[in-house]
């Protein structure tokens, strides 16, 4: 027999205000959060607490993720994590780690199956985590604690057990051309379109297509290395973790006008370097990607 469920995580500002939600039906469901989160916590935590609320059922699990870094973190990317000392590829330390040496414990002799589905889109469960997951964030924003739920089979509804993971610190900016700035000084708007630019590179934000959505002004588009010219919805739909690392060099950043700045790098793999720009333009508070192009150097 199988169970089915969807697990699902929430943000308000990301970091901020953070829940969890999974939901298999009226009478087993739960939730909970943190006065300050990020939505991976969420998506990773309400997977490990369904994952150790049926720990002693027999059933096969399937669980239903809007979130392909929650899906490829477990599937796909944990064995070379552990084997390396639970550090990526490029050496640093992976994100939410203890969360994810949970789930490593509580995926141990299971059969659960992960299955992606489109969020905000109608699917019934996914649409119960996803209220779940978001009313526990809302809640901790009120400086009230959300219903943990009924729970499933033998686990009692009560504190949160998961209560106590924090996020993982953010990373400093990494040294370039704008690092004399004085400690007393925040980050010029310069430094904050080269460290957004640095993100769209992680898996982490191109796994996860609300943090790409934020970074990507409505009438984004693109014009790949091949020349095709890329829409938003067709850049969301298809953009995924990076086949190969990429080392992103700063070659100029300029001010065109008070809220646009157009930064150009050479992105640089194993196998070729390619010169790229960005224009960037302030939107909604934040800087936001409004154009990209690429091309392959000789």
């Amino acid at each position: 027999m199988t169970l089915i469920a969807a697990a699902d995580g929430s943000a308000l500002g990301n970091p901020g205000p953070a829940g969890w939600g999974w939901y298999v039906d009226a009478d087993r469901w739960a939730c909970g959060g943190w006065p300050h989160g990020t939505n991976n916590m969420g998506e990773l935590t309400a997977v490990l607490d369904l994952l150790q609320q049926t720990a002693d059922l027999d059933d096969e699990l399937l669980v239903y993720c809007d979130s392909t870094y929650v899906i490829n973190s477990i599937t796909k990317w944990m064995p070379g994590w552990k084997r390396k000392n639970w550090r990526k590829g490029d050496g640093k330390p992976v994100q939410n780690v203890e969360i994810m040496k949970a789930l490593d414990a509580a995926m141990q002799g299971r059969r659960v199956r992960f299955e992606w589905v489109k969020g905000h889109a109608g699917h019934e469960l996914n649409e119960e985590a996803d209220r779940l997951a978001n009313g526990a964030a809302v809640a901790y924003s009120q400086g009230k604690r959300p219903d943990p739920g009924p729970g499933i089979g033998a686990a009692a509804a009560g504190a949160d057990p998961h209560a106590a993971y924090t996020p993982t610190a953010a990373p400093e900016l990494e040294a370039d051309l704008f690092s004399l700035l004085t400690e007393d000084v925040g980050p010029s708007d310069e430094e904050r379109v080269v460290a957004l630019e640095r993100d769209l590179l992680t898996d982490e934000v191109r796994s996860d297509p609300a943090a790409v959505a934020a970074l990507l002004h409505p009438d984004w588009a693109e014009i790949g290395r091949s020349g095709r010219l890329w829409s938003r919805d067709e850049m969301l739909a298809a953009i995924g973790p990076l086949a190969e690392q990429i080392t992103l060099d700063v070659i100029t950043v300029t001010r065109v006008a008070q809220d646009v700045i157009l930064l150009v790098w050479r992105a640089s793999t194993d196998r070729r370097t390619t010169l790229r720009s960005t224009l960037w333009v302030r939107h909604g508070g934040d800087w936001q990607a409004r154009f990209h192009q690429g091309t392959d150097e000789d």
